[in-house]
């Protein structure tokens, strides 16, 4: 497997309405560059897997476990395993999401 990655040369797959993202699988992790339209939503939803969801533009409302809040350019959010999350976005949003381990489902998209 080649360890460099140029961006352009990932294909972009849509997860839900409004949410575009990157994939990058390792043997532990799955990064995701995810790009999302203003007015996007992210239902509510939970899974195995730890995340990080680091904000890297725009304006994304996230709620886990009933707290929401406004998370801005250089925020990142932990979210345990098996936690219910959502969001909203407020802007368009440039998300980098981090999730272990493996997310075999986005293999598959």
């Amino acid at each position: 497997m080649n360890p460099f990655h140029f961006h352009n040369d990932i294909p972009e797959k849509e997860i839900v309405p409004g949410f575009y993202a990157k994939f990058i699988h390792t043997e532990h992790m799955t990064i995701a560059f995810v790009r999302i339209n203003k007015g996007g939503v992210l239902p509510e939803h939970f899974h195995v897997h730890e995340q990080v969801t680091n904000v890297l533009e725009g304006e994304l409302e996230m709620t886990m476990g009933g707290q929401t809040r406004l998370c801005t350019k250089g925020m990142s959010v932990a979210i345990p395993s098996n936690l219910p999350h959502s969001a909203v976005a407020k802007t368009d949003c440039l998300v980098l999401d981090v999730f272990s381990p493996v997310r075999e489902d986005y293999k598959a998209l």
